[in-house]
Parts: structure tokens; sequence; C-alpha cells
């Protein structure tokens, strides 16, 4: 079997070029450039880790929260979440469902802005 390099592993290399060889030559607007770019990677990062955990809770999630049967797509349940907030059948005070937007929202912020203040605040 070939033994090549993972995705993550790829990206970290890329990542890691910006911010040690690249970056540190870099004046004014090109370094500006250059920390955003490592700050995506960074992200994109975050996601292939993080992402196939945090979609597989919010899947157990919204499986509990609607008792819909385990074969349904998770764009259906999302989508299904949706009409019965909208229609009002779910509200803030149906049991379950603040705790899921909130695992939900904190998990995506988590891949997104790890450091954003209120995360920690909103763990506790």
């Amino acid at each position: 079997m070939h033994d090549q390099p993972s995705v993550i592993e790829l990206v970290q290399a890329v990542k890691a070029f910006i911010d040690e060889t690249a970056a540190p030559q870099l004046k004014g607007h090109a370094a500006f450039h250059a920390r955003v770019a490592s700050n995506a990677l960074a992200t994109v990062m975050r996601d292939l880790e993080q992402r196939p955990s945090a979609e597989a809770q919010e899947r157990a999630g919204l499986i509990a929260l609607l008792r819909a049967p385990e074969y349904t797509p998770t764009e259906t349940l999302n989508q299904m979440l949706s009409m019965r907030i909208r229609s009002g059948d779910m509200t803030l005070e149906t049991p379950g469902l603040l705790k899921h937007l909130k695992q939900t929202a904190m998990a995506q912020v988590e891949i997104d802005q790890p450091r954003y203040s209120g995360l920690k605040t909103a763990k506790a």
C-alpha cells in the first residue's frame, strides 16, 4: 500500500510553510494576507478534525428530539426542526430543544472561532 500524507498533514505542511518561512519575510499587505491564509488553514484543520464528531452529535440530537427514524437524512431532520419551530410546535420550552440548539451552535463556533470570548462562558 502506498503511504501518503493525509489531508490534514498536507494542510499542516502548507500552514507551517506560511507561518515559519513565508510570513516572517513579508511586510504590510502581503504579511496581512499571509496571516489570513494561515487562519483559513487553521479553520480547515479544525473542520477536518472536529466536524465528523460534531455532525454525529447533531444528528443524534435531532433524531432524539424529533423522534425520527435513524435513516432520515440530516438535511431532512434540520428542515423538520425548522418547520416545527416556525409553526410553534416546538419552542424554547420544548424539552431538549434549547440544549440541542446551544450544542450545535457551540460546535460550529469551536471550529470557526475557537477563541471567541463568549464560547468559554457558553460552555460553563
